[in-house]
């Protein structure tokens, strides 16, 4: 599973062929969730508020990015950084 972005400790990450719909999977301090990238929601899992309040503020500017991302990965091409 490609790692797409790291930062404050948080790790941002996508699967290859994974299940719609399009998301990104988040690991920070030993717990872990699947956001929605049109909505931001938490699909799968849970995260302290705070890193929720921060994963949303970055991937809210980074959306497109992430969605072209998942179809990257939906082809089984590498991810870009985000």
């Amino acid at each position: 599973m490609p790692t797409i972005a790291e930062f404050e400790g948080i790790r941002v990450m996508m699967y290859y062929r994974d299940h719609l719909p399009p998301h990104f999977h988040v690991e920070c301090g030993g717990e872990e969730a699947e956001l929605a990238i049109a909505t931001l929601d938490i699909l799968a899992g849970s995260l302290p508020m705070v890193v929720l309040r921060k994963v949303r503020e970055w991937a809210a500017i980074r959306q497109a990015a992430l969605a072209l991302n998942w179809v990257k990965c939906q082809s089984h091409i590498q991810p870009d950084k985000v």
